[in-house]
Order: C-alpha cells, then structure tokens, then sequence
C-alpha cells in the first residue's frame, strides 16, 4: 500500500520568536530557515512582513530553498477590501510562494475582540482567502481558538473554516490557541470536522503546550485524519511553547503505526542531523540543551543504573526504545555510586582501556569513585577525572615525577615598617628523567 503524504510545517521563525526571552536577528532566522531546509521541512513559515524590521529583512534575503517558504499575516480589516488592506498588502508583498492568514473562529473573539459581527467575520476570511488565490498564491488559513470556538458554537466554527476552504485556502489549520484541549477531544473535534465536508488532506493541526499534550494532540489529530502537522524546533513558542518537531520527527518515522503510513519530507539520512539541528538551535539563542529532552537530549540515551548497564551491554533493545544513532545522538553510561561493573567496563572501554571481566582493580575503582562522591565529587559526565583515576588505580597512569624531598619553614620577622610579617620559604627535590632536581622558593 502507498504511503500517505504528511506535511510538516515549522513555525519557529514566527510563533517560536514570541517566546519569552527569544530574539532573532535577520541572520539567526536565515541560519535556522537553512538547517530546516537541510532537514526537509515541507513549509517554513518566516515572520510576519511588516510587522517588524526583522521579519521584512529577512523576506528581502529572497531564499532560494526546496522549502516552501512562508509568509504570515492577518485577515483583511473591517471597512476594506482585501485588496486595499495595507497590512495584508505588506504580507502579500514578501512575494512568497505561500501565504498564512491567521482568522478568528470563536464567536465569543469575534464579538469580543475585534467588535464585528459574526457576518463580517467569515466575510473577511473568505475574502482574504480569495485575494490570495486570485494572486497565484498558495493560501492556509490558521483557524485561531477553533476547539475554544467549536466547544462553545460548532455551527460558527464550522461555518469560519469552510468559508476559508470554499475559497481556495489549500490548508485549514485547527489551532489550539490556548493549550487546554486534550487529545480525546481533538481527535473527536478533527473527526467531525472531516465529516462536515473539510477533507483530511486539505487539514493541519496548530497546538501550544499548556497541558504539556501538544505533542499527544499532533497525534490525535493524524489519526483522525488531519495531514499537515505545526510546530517548533525544541518546542518554542508563546507561553509553554508549540508542539515540538523534535519530538513528533522520529515519532513519525520510527514509531508505528506512522513509520509504515505516512512518508514526509524528512528522510532518514535527513533524520541523523536532528540533534544537531537542536542543539544548532540552543547555540543561536545561547541556551543550555535540555538534557532529557525526547530522542535529543544529552541523556535520552543515558543508563546510569547497574543493572540497566549490564543489560545494554547484551542488547541495546532492553533499555533503547530507538538507536541513538537514529536521530545523531550518542549512548553514555554514567559513573556514580549507583554503577555496577558493567558502567565501569562500558565506560573504561570508551576510554580505551581494555579490564577483563573479574579483575579485581574493577572492584577498587568502584569503591574509590563509591568514597569520592561521598565527599561531594562527581563522575557522572567528567571523563577525564575518571580516566585519571582508573588508570592510577590500574597501575596505567605515567610517573612523569618523583617527590624525593621536600622543607617547608615559616618564620615571623618585623618589616621594615615594624610589622611582624610572615616568611615562608620551601625546598623540593624531585626526580625527573632520573634526574634530581632542586628547587627553592620564598614569599612574604
């Protein structure tokens, strides 16, 4: 059977800058927009032209990408007409291949919010749609606060949606504007509105994090239909952030049922650059990588436990539910006092030092490193210091100097301002290269 075709769609560029903190410049967002690409993201949505310097700069740059590169605005104003709506015209403008308007579909903003009436509101989205087609362009239209809206009036958030998809809107996005709707009810909400006449493949899935679900309803929203997914690099976004591509990637290519039913932009191959991709993005906004972040994250693939250690050893499986490989990431086995001898050779090994199975120095460096992190040091990621001690206690570790001797005497004497003062002086000999060498040293 042929695969379905599932869009991913990035947003990191616009809803990923309204995250608290975060600030891109016009060559950040190129930077990001160019590892996305290199990924095989299917739409990247750039900014909003005219809504601030940055964003115009950046659609100047006139990318050239495999990426359908996208440019975000707002339905047409109340009193004109699309064509003569200065701030749908900048968007327009940024002459991109794709245009994203974003509408609302809740009855309780329609009236609220912008102060129009329900009547005005789905003409101003189906004339906006229409003035995007009528120009050649490619046109989505983000359905904002539409399982609010559907809860509260069905007919009204229907009627909004179907005003955009009857006028050309190539992709009606459902969006969870707030972040409270659970996975059961999107994937009830997208089931009915796939049976009031909004095909899937025509349907995308906008969710923010608030519930910590934005991920669980990405995927509640594909099994009941919906074919074009939205979100971040690392989750960004406003308020607890987007749904995170990080995630849903390998979830969609790795994971059944979706491994074997959908096919995305994203390749394999594409697939081992994900945590490079990642962490690319935590570099620009100088942020530390969230260690146990799913599938990227330093300790994704961490076994610090004995017993884990000892059975990945054996087979990866028992405690892998991917190859860190997959996605560009690496296996670490931890020393602590948690470790049993199946850390410690996993992690010898790692070093190059090869201990066989049984050798009684094994014991001896477990109960040093047992003693030290009791004193408050810790081996859990420094390399370095537990290779020094591994190799000292096996007898690995090079003399580079012999300590023969050494004085140390302080004497108290009055300065020449009459101060009693402290001088200390110390004598050393040391071996090195069989050589014995003196030194002396004095301080006040």
């Amino acid at each position: 059977m042929a695969k379905q075709r599932l869009y991913l769609y990035d947003t990191t560029l616009r809803d990923g800058a309204q995250t608290q903190g975060v600030q891109f410049s016009t060559q950040d967002k190129v930077q990001i927009a160019t590892a996305l690409d290199e990924l095989g993201i299917d739409y990247i949505e750039g900014g909003w032209p005219g809504a601030n310097p940055t964003d115009s700069e950046f659609f100047d740059q006139s990318m050239k990408t495999r990426a359908t590169l996208t440019a975000f605005g707002m339905t047409k104003r109340t009193g004109r007409s699309a064509a003569n709506d200065d701030v749908l015209a900048a968007v327009m403008n940024a002459d991109t291949k794709a245009v994203c308007l974003v509408g609302k579909s809740h009855d309780f903003h329609v009236e609220k919010a912008l102060g129009i009436s329900l009547e005005e509101n789905l003409t101003s989205v189906q004339q906006s749609i229409e003035h995007i087609v009528a120009q050649g362009r490619e046109a989505l239209f983000d359905a904002e606060h539409f399982f609010d809206g559907y809860k509260a009036n069905p007919a009204y958030a229907i009627a909004v949606i179907k005003a955009a998809y009857d006028a050309g809107a190539r992709w009606v996005v459902l969006c969870d504007t707030n972040g409270g709707t659970l996975p059961a009810e999107v994937s009830a909400i997208v089931g009915d509105v796939i049976a009031a006449g909004i095909p899937g493949d025509h349907l995308g899935i906008h969710t923010h994090n608030d519930t910590e679900n934005a991920v669980a309803n990405s995927l509640a929203a594909v099994d009941a239909g919906a074919r074009q997914i939205q979100g971040t690099l690392n989750g960004l976004g406003e308020r607890c952030g987007n749904a995170n591509l990080v995630s849903l990637i390998p979830t969609l290519l790795l994971k059944e049922p979706y491994a074997s039913t959908f096919e995305t932009g994203v390749k394999q191959t594409s697939l081992q650059g994900l945590t490079r991709t990642s962490r690319l993005l935590d570099d620009i906004l100088n942020r530390v990588p969230a260690r146990q972040a799913a599938y990227v994250g330093a300790s994704a693939f961490a076994h610090k436990a004995g017993l884990h250690a000892s059975a990945i050893a054996k087979d990866p499986s028992t405690y892998e539910h991917v190859d860190p490989a997959q996605v560009g990431n690496a296996r670490i086995i931890p020393m602590s006092n948690q470790a049993g001898q199946s850390n410690l050779r996993e992690r010898l090994r790692a070093a190059g030092i090869a201990v066989e199975k049984g050798d009684p120095a094994l014991g001896r460096i477990l109960e040093v490193i047992k003693a030290r992190e009791a004193e408050g040091y810790s081996y859990d990621t420094a390399q370095a210091s537990f290779e020094l001690l591994a190799r000292r206690e096996l007898g690995q570790c090079p003399k580079f100097f012999e300590v023969k001797r050494y004085r140390v005497s302080v004497e108290r004497r009055k300065n020449k301002y009459n101060q009693m003062v402290s001088l200390s002086e110390a004598v050393v000999v040391v071996k090195v290269d069989g050589v014995k060498k003196l030194s002396v040293s004095e301080s006040m």
